[in-house]
């Protein structure tokens, strides 16, 4: 471990991987050196990730290709990641959904079992498969990408992806209570505003440029990653970290 290389040998995963945060944040881990394991439903944006990481410096990384809301996608992943390392350092939860942005009582029940098969039960999966693995590390870190539209405040035509950011706030809170005693740190992230696809999306009219790059807010999540981070069971405002 060097100061710029503050993750040799250790292993992380990253969801959402391919694209925006969850590809800024791989990024960054893979040059300050961690061995990442990189997951996303898009194939070619993986293959992007690690030619960016190998240009950088970094070791390629382990590409999983794979729908985070697939029956046993996740069991099996954690499976292999304990046959292959028997350890997991860093977990970054960051693949996400916006769903339909309208009426709640105009959801439909297939936009529903979307969002909160990504946003909230996929996280909770990932922490029964990855839990053990976090506490064979000796400093294993789990950081959980959220939004302030959720437990922190309510937005109308919101409802589905303020619901399912709530319910991640509220398991990865109780989450950490759990992991009191042990050596794994858990938090939530929240980035604010962030010029992604998603952010696009929600909000068509605004200029992307006069929003921060993904690039800007990687540092915010590799702080809450390093092992001397003592903070657990907290939600950090990006903008204000920065």
């Amino acid at each position: 471990m060097t100061q710029h290389r503050p993750f040799e040998g250790r292993v992380a995963l990253v969801t959402g991987a391919s694209r925006g945060i969850g590809y800024g944040v791989a990024l960054a881990l893979g040059r300050a050196g961690a061995h990442v394991i990189a997951t996303a439903r898009t194939q070619g944006g993986l293959e992007d990730l690690d030619d960016a990481i190998r240009k950088a410096g970094g070791a390629p990384a382990t590409l999983v290709p794979m729908d985070l809301a697939a029956p046993d996608g996740i069991e099996k992943l954690g499976e292999a990641v304990q046959q292959r390392w028997g350890k997991l350092d860093i977990m970054v939860v960051n693949a996400g959904v916006l769903g339909m942005l309208t009426p709640a009582a105009q959801i439909p029940a297939k936009v529903w079992n979307e969002v909160l098969a990504v946003n909230l039960l996929a996280p909770a999966r990932l922490i029964r498969a990855f839990e053990p693995l976090l506490r064979a590390s000796d400093a294993g870190r789990a950081v959980f990408t959220t939004s302030g539209i959720g437990s922190q405040r309510s937005r109308a035509y919101w409802a589905a992806y303020g619901a399912s950011k709530a319910g991640l706030d509220a398991l990865v809170k109780s989450w950490a209570l759990e992991l009191q005693g042990s050596s794994v740190r858990a938090n939530l992230l929240d980035p604010g505003r962030v010029r992604t696809r998603m952010r696009a999306k929600a909000v068509p009219g605004e200029d992307p440029q006069g929003l921060p790059h993904p690039d800007d807010i990687a540092p915010a999540f590799l702080a809450l990653c390093l092992p001397e981070e003592t903070r657990t069971g907290e939600t950090i405002d990006a903008s204000a970290a920065a």
